[in-house]
């Protein structure tokens, strides 16, 4: 590596680190990369800053040391396959929500042109990344927040159906009631009066907390998905590490449902809930009747 690249990196990565940001050789070769036009695995064959770039670097340097999320000032950040396009209006996806992406990829793995719907969309992101995984799936994506929807718009495909809507509106999307072969949600959770890292302070409060235990927008989001799904239809909400034992029984008075799993990510925090929606017969013999009535 350029004697002069490193010399500002190290500087870079002590700044960062006495400032309380987690990862700081990881944001510091990012930027790098990013005020350089190459891929951080190129870093080590780049040449020296030009005068503009150093400045530039040292710009974002100070700007990640005071707690602005990377991604805003990268303009991005990852979804499984696609990077999506985020910044100040619009919550960030965290590297954590690809794991409900696969599994929901992997729940209509066998299944031809699966409808799939994105409950609080967000940025797209969900929405986006099944698109590009699975382009033979139908694809709705649903947000409340202006703001966020302008950034979905950027960032969805045009064969990606997207609504203004409120997921705690239990006629929403009427015409795909009992219809959906996969509900994906990263709603707001958060407990209000929660501590939060300085970085989650860039994102929308509303896309952040939900209310006192933070289940707020999940218990109707629940019975929504529930109205959406078809039989045999699968489901996955993220929320919060404190959720481990609420999030599941919030699925579980749904009779409904059957097969609710609790599920941890890499640094083994609980992290999102799924469920089945019950075959026909199966749902028909839970109501008492014989499976073959409406």
């Amino acid at each position: 590596m350029n004697a002069q690249l490193a010399g500002a990196l190290s500087s870079a990565v002590a700044q960062l680190a006495v400032a309380g940001v987690p990862s700081p050789r990881v944001d510091a070769e990012l930027l790098a990369a990013y005020v350089i036009g190459l891929s951080r695995s190129r870093l080590a064959v780049a040449g020296a800053f030009t005068a503009g770039q150093r400045d530039r670097f040292a710009e974002l340097v100070a700007r990640r040391a005071a707690r602005v999320p990377l991604q805003h000032l990268l303009g991005s950040a990852p979804m499984g396959p696609i990077e999506i396009a985020v910044g100040p209006g619009v919550f960030v996806p965290r590297l954590e929500t690809e794991l409900l992406l696969e599994w929901g990829l992997t729940a209509v793995a066998g299944l031809a042109t699966p409808l799939v719907v994105d409950l609080c969309t967000g940025s797209g992101a969900l929405a986006a990344a099944v698109a590009a995984s699975r382009p033979d799936a139908r694809v709705a994506a649903v947000e409340l927040d202006p703001r966020a929807l302008t950034w979905a718009k950027r960032n969805l495909p045009e064969r990606v159906k997207l609504l203004a809507g409120d997921v705690t509106d239990p006629g929403l999307l009427p015409e795909l009631h009992g219809r959906v072969d996969l509900v994906l949600a990263n709603p707001p959770y958060v407990p209000e009066g929660t501590r939060v890292a300085p970085e989650v302070g860039h994102d929308p409060r509303r896309a952040v907390f939900a209310g006192p235990d933070g289940l707020g927008v999940i218990r109707p989001l629940a019975a929504l998905a529930v109205r959406l799904l078809g039989p045999g239809g699968s489901l996955a909400i993220e929320h919060d590490a404190s959720h481990a034992e609420a999030a599941p029984l919030v699925l579980a008075g749904h009779p409904e449902l059957t097969d609710i799993v609790e599920h941890h990510d890499l640094a083994d925090r609980p992290r999102f809930v799924t469920a089945r929606r019950l075959p026909a017969m199966a749902t028909g013999a839970a109501r008492g009747g014989t499976g073959d009535g409406p």
